[in-house]
């Protein structure tokens, strides 16, 4: 195999990576955006399309030529304010769709908007190809549509298309739309002639097709007399050539957890469908024949972990193995081509282990992979199975090129009651792990789990002398339902007493110093760093939440006028604990300084939860600063503010931990 790494020179594209020299300080190479939002290559394997993050909060989508990477055009730009591009794929060889997604309103009341529109690759012929609202609407389409098939040959197809539909108004018309909900359209993407296929229903909420065109899955949840949708979905099939359906399964759950056989996709040619169900207490991969014989076969699991992954690769979206992590993330191959290339790529580039089919040409003899490690932010490459040349394309992240990042280390701790609890202690780049500043990391979720690899936060710290520790606490998910317990909600007491534990190992080890000791978190991390004192007032000696919850029942309330409300309901639970798990009822146990971030166009969590916790604890007489972020969500996805984050969370750790030095 041939490895040529080819630089792109990215200010082709109006994008100008900063030196190394220029970016000294860390906050600025941390603190920008990944680059490459999103890519995929086209159906002859010849250009590839990205949307890339530019200054701020601001992106570009650009289209290349794979064979000479230097030559990129940029085809349509977005100030990220509200509109973002997320992401352009290939309809045709000579027709691209890319979708935006903005935000109207503020805290809880916040709305998303996506809408897709298709265009040459050049950046012409430009044309909304979401359905355009009315103004005799009863609603509003907040949905634009979402691509669940690309069909038909390299020249021409046609698209496969979810949609919102409103109903309108009768009033003085005959032409009024009385359609609801979800349905499915084919679209031609250079004609945009439309046609419905799968009539809406205000019920439906997603569609399965077998890749090639047709739909063969329907997943329906059920509204109670209030429209607030069910705890369960039922999913029913066609067999081949059939219209009528046919009952497939019914799938339990609130927001974060799903029991029962969940399919994810279709093969066509072995007429079955591929899902997730619990097998011996682990989420595994099953198969399900569409026949009506309701034969059920286990294709992959561990006793270890879940299976929480589908690989898919081509314009059919085939599915070719699984995906889990353990120590770090690994892939299964059933496709015995791509087991043997998987095998090739460890060896040809052993420093990035880490390696993700992205996408690939119609007949899968070029494939674009992203790759990186611990040490290595990534970068997206092109191998070409004809010649086995790998080229580069791009990396993730520019700003840190020639940057030495901290080693990640997979480690266990022991919690209180004796359960190993694994975790990822990373340690500033030359530094021995002996009495360090050190910060405790919860991740987001609680339905998640930190996992080896590069992280932009932890890195940060690492590169400003801290030691990170990134636990993965009972209430994580991808352990399996005993680990994930009742969640890390209603479950509070073991996930926050398992993060806990964490930083007294840190100190019983002699890589902290005790009196150096922090806890920062994002999201439900922010969560549990606000409530780690609560059981443990003096082990922490400063907090940092970014975009927290911080009271159960609000976040339950931000909820009420949607759909997801009873899932809501359900996940967070009702008792004790709703008010013994919500740092805002219980600011008297903080001691230590706290520093909030929050934007104020936060879906996920209102930004009412900080400003409640910043008056309470105020008016406790605590210790506290709010930072706020004007038109941004839960991800403050934009570069400038992002650098001022880091820089205040930094110094608020220095001043208050009593760390010397710049």
């Amino acid at each position: 195999m041939t490895r040529t790494f080819r630089a792109t020179l990215l200010a082709a594209a109006g994008i100008a990576a900063v030196p190394a020299a220029a970016q000294s300080d860390a906050a600025k190479r941390f603190g920008a955006r990944e680059q490459v939002i999103s890519a995929t290559i086209s159906p002859d394997g010849n250009h590839y399309a990205a949307v890339l993050a530019t200054a701020g909060r601001k992106s570009v989508a650009i289209v290349g030529d794979v064979a000479a990477t230097a030559t990129l055009k940029p085809i349509l730009q977005s100030s990220g304010a509200p509109e973002r591009l997320t992401d352009c794929n290939w309809a045709t060889n000579a027709r691209l769709v890319c979708g935006i997604y903005a935000i109207d309103g503020k805290g809880s009341a916040a709305l998303g908007f996506t809408r897709l529109f298709a265009l040459d690759p050049d950046g012409s012929k430009l044309k909304l190809i979401s359905a355009k609202s009315s103004l005799d609407s009863l609603g509003i389409m907040q949905n634009g549509g979402q691509v669940i098939d690309w069909y038909g040959d390299e020249s021409g197809g046609s698209l496969l298309m979810l949609r919102q539909f409103v109903p309108e108004k009768t009033t003085g018309t005959y032409t009024a739309s009385a359609l609801n909900g979800y349905g499915l359209e084919r679209i031609d993407p250079v004609t945009f002639r439309r046609t419905v296929v799968e009539t809406p229903r205000p019920e439906i909420e997603e569609f399965i097709t077998d890749g090639h065109g047709t739909v063969r899955i329907m997943g329906v949840r059920p509204q109670d007399s209030a429209g607030y949708g069910k705890t369960f979905i039922n999913y029913m099939f066609r067999k081949p050539g059939e219209r009528s359906w046919n009952k497939l399964s019914t799938v339990t759950g609130d927001s974060q957890t799903r029991i029962g056989f969940d399919p994810y996709a279709v093969d066509r040619d072995l007429n079955v469908a591929y899902g997730f169900d619990v097998q011996n207490g682990r989420s595994a991969l099953f198969k399900m024949a569409l026949d009506g014989s309701g034969k059920r076969d286990i294709v992959y699991g561990r006793p270890d972990v879940d299976i929480d992954g589908l690989v898919r690769i081509g314009r059919q979206r085939r599915v070719v193995g699984v995906t889990f992590a353990t120590d770090r993330r690994e892939t299964a191959f059933f496709d015995p081509e791509l087991k043997r290339l998987q095998a090739a790529l460890s060896k040809a580039i052993p420093e990035l282990p880490l390696i993700r089919f992205i996408d690939a040409s119609a007949d899968e003899k070029k494939l674009l992979l992203w790759a990186g490690s611990d040490v290595d932010p990534g970068r997206y490459l092109v191998f070409d199975k004809s010649n086995r040349h790998l080229d580069l394309l791009l990396p993730a992240r520019p700003q840190l090129e020639g940057f030495t990042l901290a080693p990640v280390k997979a480690i266990t701790y022991a919690a209180a009651d004796g359960t190993k609890i694994p975790g990822y202690l990373t340690v500033p780049a030359g530094k021995d792990a002996k009495n360090l500043p050190t910060i405790v990391m919860p991740h987001g979720g609680p339905s998640a789990r930190d996992e080896w690899g590069f992280d932009w936060l932890a890195q940060f710290f690492a590169a400003r002398g801290y030691a990170v520790l990134q636990p993965n606490f009972r209430g994580s998910s991808g352990y399996g339902d005993s680990w994930f317990q009742e969640n890390g909600f209603r479950s509070w007491k073991t996930a926050i007493g398992d993060v806990n534990d964490g930083g007294r190992w840190l100190v019983k080890e002699g890589i902290a110093d005790p009196k150096r000791l922090a806890i920062v978190g994002w999201s439900y991390g922010g969560y549990a760093a606000l409530q780690s004192p609560v059981l443990a007032p003096d082990l922490f000696k400063a907090i940092v939440a970014i975009a927290p919850v911080t009271d159960l029942a609000t976040l339950r309330e931000e909820h009420r006028d949607f759909s997801d409300f009873r899932l809501v309901d359900t996940f967070i639970g009702r008792g004790d604990h709703v008010k013994e798990g919500s740092p805002a009822q219980n600011v008297a146990a903080i001691k230590a300084p706290v520093l909030l971030f929050h934007a104020d166009q936060d879906r996920n969590v209102g930004i009412g939860e900080s400003r409640m916790m910043a008056s309470r604890l105020r008016n406790a007489g605590k210790q506290v600063e709010l930072v706020e972020y004007k038109g941004l969500d839960h991800q403050i996805d934009d570069s400038d503010a992002r650098i001022a984050m880091l820089d205040k969370a930094d110094t608020f750790l220095r001043t208050t931990l009593g760390i010397e030095g710049p």
